[in-house]
């Protein structure tokens, strides 16, 4: 038996990582401007993550939720502080697209209606419902069209209040900026109209944050940005544990908890759990939500002064571009012979950089000398 070959990957192997560099099984040391795919929030190997798993392996590794676990009480609470929204609940998923699908079940419960509107190059997963409002056609089968789903063009105000007045949508979903579309951000007061408009038709909102969530941005959250805009519901992963498969959903008060309505044999488990605290514990102790916002801004100021470079664009360490010549053979050459590994995008033609929260301005520095010189 072999792996299902299903990803394109570079002829490269990690054996090992510390902070925001890896190392490779040919001995060559890269800089991890990736973060595999957002996923790095604390860096590679953090010694206060690496012991957390550690002592709580030596614990329990695992039981279900049939009995109480009060990790997830401690996760909830710390997550409610870093964000400053405590009067949400937390249901801890394993994954981005199970967050999304749950979020797409407890909207449609909650209205009683189907319909979803979504937006140009926005991805929200490869699960059923998840990639139904996916825009990337090729990924769907025909058994994932059950969610009737329309589209808008993100930042139209105009288009997305019209439609939304009409009342018959169950959600609208957008990310708090769009990831493998390509690093688009939503305007805060298209983020505005959209809350204004759901609420007054009984829509629900849900923020895609796997993402642009968990300081990425500079802010905790990517909508943050707006003010006054209140979601529903909120989808968190990706950074969350930091590379321990974890996710969540943040529900907002006005939800009804109702028994049996949700549920995961997986989620929320006691290792789980441990990696979100330490994940958590570690980004206000080294204050990384705030770097992210320093460190971008120095990175996207720097790469819009270049003129090989076209629509620099993004918040904190989600930036993404084009360049004059071939994506593909740029993000190569950077990975095989400088050493410095970025990310694509739905176009190929773009470049992504989402590097770990704790990369600091002598790495920025060396980015941009690889990438500019």
């Amino acid at each position: 038996m072999r792996p299902f070959d299903v990803y394109a990957q570079y002829p490269v192997t990690p054996v090992s990582g510390s902070g925001f560099r890896v190392t490779l099984a040919d001995g060559r040391e890269i800089l991890d401007f990736y973060g595999g795919h957002a996923v790095i929030s604390i860096g590679h190997g953090h010694p206060h993550y690496v012991a957390a798993l550690k002592e709580q392996l030596d614990k329990l590794a695992f039981y279900s939720n049939a009995v109480l676990n009060p990790l997830q009480d401690e996760l909830a609470t710390k997550l409610g502080q870093a964000s400053g929204l405590e009067d949400y609940r937390l249901f801890m998923v394993n994954s981005g697209a199970e967050a999304n699908e749950n979020a797409l079940k407890l909207a449609s419960w909650d209205t009683g209606r189907t319909k979803v509107l979504a937006f140009d190059k926005g991805w929200h997963g490869r699960t059923a419902g998840a990639v139904a409002v996916t825009d990337d056609p090729p990924i769907k089968a025909p058994v994932n069209h059950g969610v009737p789903t329309e589209w808008l063009p993100l930042n139209d105000c105009d288009a997305a209040e019209a439609r939304i007045a009409r009342g018959d949508l169950a959600a609208v979903i957008i990310e708090g900026v769009q990831g493998i579309g390509g690093i688009y951000v939503p305007e805060p007061a298209f983020l505005q109209v959209l809350a204004k408009a759901c609420r007054q038709q009984g829509t629900a909102l849900i923020l895609d944050e796997i993402q642009s969530g968990y300081g990425r941005t500079g802010r905790f959250f990517g909508f943050q940005y707006a003010g006054g805009v209140e979601p529903d519901l909120i989808t968190v992963a990706k950074g969350m544990g930091n590379g321990f498969p974890v996710g969540g959903l943040l529900i907002h008060p006005r939800f009804a908890e109702k028994k049996g309505s949700l549920g995961t044999t997986f989620g929320g488990n006691h290792l789980a759990c441990a990696a979100a605290i330490a994940v958590l514990e570690v980004m206000e102790s080294e204050k990384l939500v705030e770097n992210a916002a320093v460190q971008g801004a120095y990175l996207l100021d720097a790469l819009r002064q270049n003129s090989g470079l076209h629509d620099v664009r993004g918040r904190g360490l989600m930036i993404g571009f084009e360049v004059e010549a071939n994506g593909p053979a740029l993000r190569k050459s950077l990975l095989m012979e400088k050493g410095v590994f970025v990310g694509s995008a739905k176009n190929p033609e773009t470049v992504r950089l989402l590097p770990p929260l704790t990369v600091d301005k002598a790495a920025c520095d060396e980015l941009l000398g690889a990438l500019l010189h």
